[in-house]
């Protein structure tokens, strides 16, 4: 299992199943975490996931995006990461390189004036 080399990244083992009826509680678990910090969420072990369970991803990106804090999966199944490519989300949320990820500072474009 790769784990983030930077201390300012929380790596968290998920659920066996991401499903609906399970996502509600699962983003109230994660929602404090995502946004006072750097989050990767190890999905190695999830043996289902549903629209509702995407959702929720999606949910706790855009949570750490609006609190300036990264969001990213690590070590999803082979049928975890089919599904997230064939709804164009492998590429926002899979952490390719764990350590240029946890390491991430944000960009700000200088305005013209």
């Amino acid at each position: 299992m790769n784990r983030p080399l930077c201390s300012n990244t929380q790596f968290v083992p998920c659920v066996e199943e991401l499903v609906r009826g399970q996502e509600q509680e699962f983003i109230q678990r994660l929602r404090p975490l995502v946004r006072r910090q750097n989050v990767t969420l190890d999905l190695e072990e999830i043996k289902r996931i549903d629209a509702a369970g995407l959702t929720a991803l999606i949910t706790l990106y855009c949570e750490a995006c609006q609190s300036g804090r990264r969001f990213a999966i690590a070590n999803p199944a082979p049928h975890v990461r089919q599904i997230l490519a064939l709804v164009g989300l492998e590429a926002i949320l899979v952490a390719g390189n764990t350590e240029e990820f946890c390491c991430f500072r944000p960009q700000f474009q200088e305005t013209a004036a």
